[in-house]
């Protein structure tokens, strides 16, 4: 197979905006009227869009595995995934808090010590409750960055299939000793190493490891790692995601290919640029404002239609007037100091 090109995946970013955009959707239109809901339903609902979550975890598989196989020194790779995640994180934090104290929130609001105490994204682990709710997945992310991080210290990322192989058996582990022998192992285990997600990681690292090898053969450690990881998902979830697993995976194998070319479509392209204050930003927000344009007297069709609209506005200015200029900056600072101390 041809190996992946080092340029700009742009088709794969917009695969990424389109799961951002899934996740918005099905918090507007489904997640809004189960915690707010007044009676009234939406024309048009989006129950599944949260497996957008899983899309992300695929593509997060494949794109930091292809970044560490191409980082020169450990520090490269610190100040690359920093300054992409944290800059637009801590504004997210900062706006998501004043704009839903401001219009208010029920049930949904934290004082401003919990909202310090997000600014590392592991607080869950020590029971403080999150700015939004949609920060669960940045600890996902970050314990999986750690885990490749500590591969790639160790000089193992050439035998990443086996550690997934055993990861995938350890998740087998915990579903077969707790549902066929009332067995549980450690809670904390389960979560540090992100066993529940951890199928999907193994993905996005095999369609990369498969796209990138060269040689007779090349492709078969990888294939053997997707069909375990979606058969771990048919065993301790369900059919349905399992199936849904090799939709997503197949989706982003070819995009990584630039076979979509509807994902070229310039609208799309610009969803994958902002997807990641997009969805650090919509929900919370997003259900104060819908509640606001309720209580004026908008229709929820309308209101979701209005509060979307915002959202997406409210993501692009923070992508192009913090998000970008921070990462830019931050890497700068860093090449030119690393100038200097060379």
């Amino acid at each position: 197979m041809s190996s992946v090109s080092s340029n700009r995946l742009v088709q794969v970013d917009a695969l990424r905006g389109l799961a951002a955009l899934a996740v918005v959707l099905f918090h507007y239109t489904t997640r809004f009227t189960e915690l707010f809901g007044t009676g009234s339903l939406p024309s048009i609902a989006f129950p599944d869009g949260h497996y957008g979550v899983n899309l992300f975890f695929i593509i997060s598989g494949f794109v930091i595995f292809m970044t560490l196989e191409k980082t020169a020194k450990p520090m490269d790779f610190v100040v690359s995934r920093f300054s992409r995640l944290f800059p637009a994180y801590w504004v997210a934090i900062a706006l998501t808090f004043l704009i839903c104290h401001l219009l208010g929130l029920p049930g949904k609001l934290v004082g401003v010590g919990a909202a310090f105490a997000n600014m590392l994204m592991l607080h869950s682990f020590f029971g403080v409750p999150s700015v939004d709710g949609v920060y669960w997945t940045l600890e996902v992310e970050l314990l999986f960055y750690c885990g490749m991080f500590a591969l790639y210290q160790l000089k193992a990322l050439g035998r990443v299939h086996y550690v997934l192989s055993g990861l995938l058996l350890f998740r087998l582990s915990y579903f077969i000793l707790e549902r066929y022998f009332a067995i549980d192992l450690p809670w904390i285990v389960f979560r540090l190493l992100i066993l529940k997600f951890i199928p999907w990681f193994a993905l996005g690292i095999s369609i990369y490891l498969a796209l990138h090898r060269q040689g007779a053969g090349a492709w078969k450690l990888p294939a053997q790692t997707s069909l375990m990881a979606i058969a771990t998902l048919f065993f301790c979830d369900s059919a349905f995601v399992a199936a849904l697993a090799i939709v997503l995976s197949a989706a982003v194998f070819f995009a990584a290919q630039n076979r979509f070319a509807l994902l070229r479509f310039a609208p799309l392209v610009w969803l994958g640029t902002i997807s990641y204050p997009l969805y650090l930003l919509h929900e919370n927000i997003g259900w104060a404002v819908m509640l606001q344009l309720q209580k004026i007297g908008f229709s929820l069709d309308v209101a979701i239609g209005l509060t979307l609209c915002a959202s997406l506005l409210l993501a692009a200015a923070v992508t192009y007037w913090i998000e970008q200029p921070a990462m830019r900056w931050i890497r700068s600072r860093y090449k030119n100091r690393a100038k200097v101390l060379a």
